[in-house]
């Protein structure tokens, strides 16, 4: 298996897995400038030589965009291989290489969001489970942080307290996001339209700083939607989606 890093010297050139289009597609400039700036930070992207949605994309803990207590661990932002990429070990490969790489550097162990069953966008627990990771804090909206250090005696990360309890007291739709994920770019704005259009009392919350983001009223910060106060979910939507949960 053949991968290749991304960096600010190959950016460009390079297609990033999860948007796959060319740079002038509002998604992928989104990502890239996103990228672009946390290079310096520490964060990794790497991915298959193949064309496909298949890569791995951590930062040191210290730098992610969630509120989370975990000096010196890392944080994987995305761990994706899907379509026919599926089943011939790329997961396993670049968790490997993930692990490997936060040894050299000296890290903890590695940590990821994640739910007691399966939800869009976040990693598969039962994967996690298998590989080794636990459960090391959880939030009153399911959202779970897991962990997995590289020796036994180290401190478990926890999500700041911000995040413990999701929650606004702002009254209708209110969605916290960030440029982590390109699909935004696109179905935010779709979403605020079609809010606009029927009616509906939403605002959008753009979190374009390090410092936003680890304060964030919830512990996913990609995408979470809120009604009236309480969290909703965080799965990206069109505007059949939106309109959808709404009309429940």
């Amino acid at each position: 298996m053949e991968y290749i890093r991304v960096t600010k010297d190959n950016l460009e050139s390079e297609h990033i897995c999860c948007a796959i289009s060319n740079n002038k597609d509002i998604q992928v400039s989104s990502k890239k400038a996103w990228l672009a700036d946390r290079f310096e930070e520490g964060l990794v992207f790497l991915k298959s030589t193949e064309r496909g949605k298949c890569f791995i994309e951590y930062i040191p803990a210290e730098n992610a965009w969630n509120p989370i207590a975990a000096e010196g661990y890392m944080y994987i932002d995305c761990l994706w291989v899907s379509g026919a990429m599926k089943g011939h070990g790329y997961s396993n490969d670049l968790l490997g290489q993930c692990i490997a790489d936060s040894r050299e550097k000296g890290r903890k162990g590695l940590c990821i969001l994640s739910s007691a069953k399966k939800k869009p966008f976040l990693a598969d627990p039962k994967y996690l489970a298998h590989k080794g990771f636990s459960v090391c804090d959880e939030a009153d909206n399911g959202i779970q942080l897991w962990y997995l250090p590289f020796t036994a005696d180290e401190a478990m990360p926890a999500f700041k307290e911000c995040a413990r309890h999701p929650h606004t007291d702002v009254d209708g739709y209110v969605l916290y996001f960030t440029d982590q994920c390109p699909f935004n770019a696109k179905y935010v704005p779709i979403v605020e339209q079609t809010a606009k259009d029927n009616g509906i009392q939403f605002r959008a919350i753009h979190l374009q700083s390090k410092a936003d983001a680890q304060n964030a009223p919830t512990p996913v910060t990609t995408y979470a939607l809120f009604s009236n106060g309480e969290y909703l979910t965080n799965e990206q939507m069109n505007a059949a989606k939106f309109l959808k949960l709404v009309s429940r």
